[in-house]
């Protein structure tokens, strides 16, 4: 049987015990540089993925990803990272770890060799056909994984393999294959190194392009981020400073007056809108701040121009 490619030795890491301290870190150092170009090779595909889950999200869908390992830990981190940063709600991105929560802090290794499960667990979170599920593995063989796609399959929702490993199971299986081709590890195969970091940067650019593409953020700014602490409230205060193009006590005032909601602020500085009017016309434009801007300047106009 061939050895993937995550699972070969690294021959530039050969005598790896013998090195400095400082040698074993220009040495991890350098694979990691190549991982940045690897992920680059795959922005296409990526870009298919993002479209997929931007649709899906216009239509009530919701985004799943699944993972064992380390790649569930990943995916548990992007996800619980989307209500804070996008305002988005708690069941709009979700992961699915093999093993369940105990496996964000324990090895739970065996829990990714049941196919079956990972069709269960999601079965049980309600998959739809209107929804994109996302399966993480290294070598792409992972079973956990590989049942929960022919499950999402079946449901008919958007299927997307990130992997590691071009020729694996999940690529072939994925409608979407995301494979940056990262090559053998420093340590064999260890894949939490140079396969998890560009895990790690594919689910940045899904989640964080997708949330662009459908209004949760406007400009380069977090709109919506959820003000629930002291520095969070002053980063809203300050976004609204910049995009609005006020003073600070004019923005707090507007954030006092639209019960801190940081979208509404904005439109109500934008375009003389009460709270009221704000916040409906956001609700209206599903969260996307520039189309709610662009509605309420348009009907002004009209009424300009009767």
């Amino acid at each position: 049987m061939r050895t993937v490619r995550t699972e070969q030795r690294n021959p530039r890491s050969c005598g790896l015990d013998r090195k400095s301290t400082l040698e074993i870190l220009r040495t991890l150092n350098r694979e990691d540089a190549r991982v940045a170009s690897a992920v680059r090779r795959e922005l296409p595909r990526i870009a298919r993925a993002v479209d997929a889950i931007a649709q899906a999200f216009r239509s009530g869908g919701r985004l799943f990803y699944v993972g064992a390992g380390t790649s569930g830990r990943l995916a548990v981190l992007d996800a619980a990272e989307c209500p804070p940063t996008f305002g988005t709600p708690a069941k709009m991105v979700q992961a699915i770890i093999a093993g369940g929560p105990r496996a964000l802090r324990h090895a739970s290794e065996g829990a990714e060799d049941s196919a079956p499960n990972g069709a269960r667990d999601l079965r049980r979170a309600g998959l739809s056909a209107k929804d994109v599920v996302v399966g993480l593995s290294a070598s792409g063989t992972t079973p956990y994984v590989l049942g929960a796609l022919e499950f999402a399959r079946r449901r008919g929702a958007v299927t997307v393999g990130v992997t590691s490993n071009r020729r694996s199971p999940l690529a072939r299986q994925a409608r979407i294959a995301i494979a940056p081709d990262t090559g053998p590890e420093v340590v064999a195969g260890s894949t939490r190194l140079k396969a998890g970091t560009a895990q790690k940067l594919v689910l940045n650019l899904l989640s964080t392009a997708a949330m662009v593409r459908t209004g949760r953020v406007y400009e380069n700014w977090m709109i919506h981020v959820a003000l629930t602490n002291r520095k969070l409230q002053r980063r809203g205060a300050r976004i609204l400073e910049e995009a609005a193009g006020v003073d600070a006590s004019t923005a707090a005032h507007a954030l006092r007056r639209a019960r801190h909601d940081l979208p509404a602020a904005l439109v109500m500085l934008k375009t003389g809108a009460d709270s009221s009017v704000a916040r409906r016309a956001v609700a209206e434009a599903g969260g996307n701040v520039r189309q709610a801007l662009s509605r309420l300047q348009h009907r002004s106009a009209r009424r300009i121009g009767r």
